[in-house]
């Protein structure tokens, strides 16, 4: 009985504590600047965050072509357009290039030269922030730091503030 109380009060504690695990911070905390992931364009052009203007702002808004919350978001940015014309808006979703297509049509990006929309369908992107709600919107500064991320619904106010 002794040595099974002596085994409780010794090994089951050490037992516990290499059990637990540290939560490790996601991807976009461990290496704050826009991610190098290849993009394919609507027309089937590849890009990385090479190809963006330097010396800009970047917000990269991760989307979902089915999300109500998305579509919104980018009625609000499309409508406010002035509000971000220092900054270079990344809109990249993890769906099929055909299936970004038709967001991108229906929205008529084409006719706002500082948004790029992309696809990233292999989901890289999703496991880099670590994103479990639409849209995911990650801001960067001039040097392509991270400045702030949101996930889920934001009001445009915070987006603007946070890329003066």
């Amino acid at each position: 009985m002794r040595k099974l109380l002596l085994f409780v009060l010794c090994c089951v504690p050490m037992f516990l504590k290499a059990q637990s695990t540290t939560p490790t911070k996601p991807a976009y905390l461990q290496y704050p600047i826009v991610p190098a992931f290849p993009l394919t364009l609507p027309d089937g052009h590849t890009i990385t965050k090479n190809d963006l203007r330097k010396n800009e702002k970047v917000m990269m808004f991760v989307f979902s072509v089915d999300c109500d919350h998305c579509k919104h978001l980018t009625e609000e940015v499309l409508k406010n357009i002035d509000k971000f014309k220092k900054t270079q808006i990344l809109m990249v979703t993890p769906f099929k290039v055909e299936q970004m297509k038709e967001y991108y049509d229906h929205y008529n990006i084409k006719n706002y030269p500082n948004i790029i929309m992309a696809s990233e369908p292999t989901r890289q992107i999703m496991y880099f922030y670590d994103l479990h709600y639409f849209p995911g919107l990650y801001l960067y500064d001039k040097k392509q730091q991270f400045i702030k991320g949101f996930e889920g619904t934001v009001k445009l106010d915070s987006l603007v503030h946070y890329l003066k």
